[in-house]
């Protein structure tokens, strides 16, 4: 049964498909920035930059949904631009369209090779270049919205699994190289066979999405993760974190569950909805196995649990 959260972020994504495009114009030349930038204000947000480490730089910060980039540049041409972009993770599905002044078969299959995915030939035509930047526009935020579709928990509205696992390698690799701790909290509903069972599994779903938005709401950090793990459970990935904060933010989830109130009537704990948290913490080594940071966690889980339930186990 879909969640009131759920169906909120199908709304929220009709709003990503029909918000404001984010164009970034990268071009040497400011009289060439002017007229594209003539060409999509009215329909986009249009940022600029004049070299191509500045074009780095932005789309690291702030990736646009497409860059319009020149090919002949002074220190960094476009080619280079491309494929830098296409070398990095969080750059590499931006689509690219060069524009240049270069007309001839190699110049285009370079620019394709480097992977770009349209060629523009200066003058621009404003007609073509605006059909060309739609298609292409309108690729891009579909298949940012399947990707974001296939990375949610329909029920909670949370990251699924796969987008864990995803999340968790990428971090693994980054406390690995800048030798900070990586945390993870894995996280039980008590007693919730017997939630179910008292008060039926539709409820119950409710009673998922209640706990699911709880735990969302305690963490803001841009790279932190709560994810549905399976079940009744949750897991939730604290990057650049150590033992001891993670500790504290385990005793915060759990004081919020509590305030939250909701009866459980059937509980052996009380008489409302409380959580079992596993905690664990390390710093990630070149020959570490990454699934025992994830099984001690679920260790110190099934401790919290055997000493009670409604606690923190690390």
């Amino acid at each position: 049964m879909p969640t009131l959260k759920y169906l909120a972020s199908l709304t929220n994504n009709q709003e990503f498909l029909s918000r404001r495009p984010r164009i970034l114009i990268v071009d040497d030349q400011v009289i060439n920035i002017q007229t594209l930038y003539q060409i999509f204000a009215e329909d986009h947000e249009v940022f600029m930059a004049t070299s191509g480490q500045k074009a780095l730089e932005f789309c690291r910060q702030t990736p646009p949904d497409l860059l319009l980039l020149d090919v002949m540049m002074p220190e960094m041409d476009g080619l280079e631009v491309c494929t830098r972009l296409k070398h990095e993770e969080l750059t590499a599905d931006i689509p690219v369209l060069f524009v240049t002044a270069q007309n001839d078969a190699g110049e285009e299959s370079r620019a394709l090779m480097a992977g770009g995915m349209d060629f523009i030939s200066k003058p621009v035509n404003p007609d073509i270049v605006r059909a060309r930047v739609k298609t292409h526009i309108t690729l891009k935020l579909q298949h940012d919205l399947l990707k974001k579709l296939v990375f949610t928990d329909p029920l909670t509205g949370l990251a699924n699994r796969r987008s864990f696992d995803n999340s968790y390698d990428k971090e693994w690799r980054h406390c690995q190289r800048y030798g900070k701790s990586l945390a993870i909290l894995m996280i039980d509903i008590d007693c919730f066979k017997q939630y179910n069972d008292h008060y039926g599994h539709q409820q119950g779903d409710v009673c998922l999405a209640a706990v699911a938005a709880c735990l969302d709401a305690g963490f803001r950090r841009p790279h932190d993760v709560v994810a549905r793990y399976g079940g009744e459970e949750f897991i939730c990935l604290m990057s650049e974190c150590e033992l001891s904060a993670a500790v504290s933010k385990a005793e915060a989830l759990l004081e919020a569950i509590v305030a939250q109130a909701i009866p459980h009537l059937t509980s052996k704990v009380c008489e409302i909805v409380t959580l079992s948290i596993g905690v664990a913490a390390t710093i990630p080594g070149n020959n570490q196995d990454r699934a025992a940071l994830i099984a001690a966690a679920d260790e110190k889980l099934y401790a919290a649990k055997q000493a009670g339930r409604n606690r923190m186990a690390a």
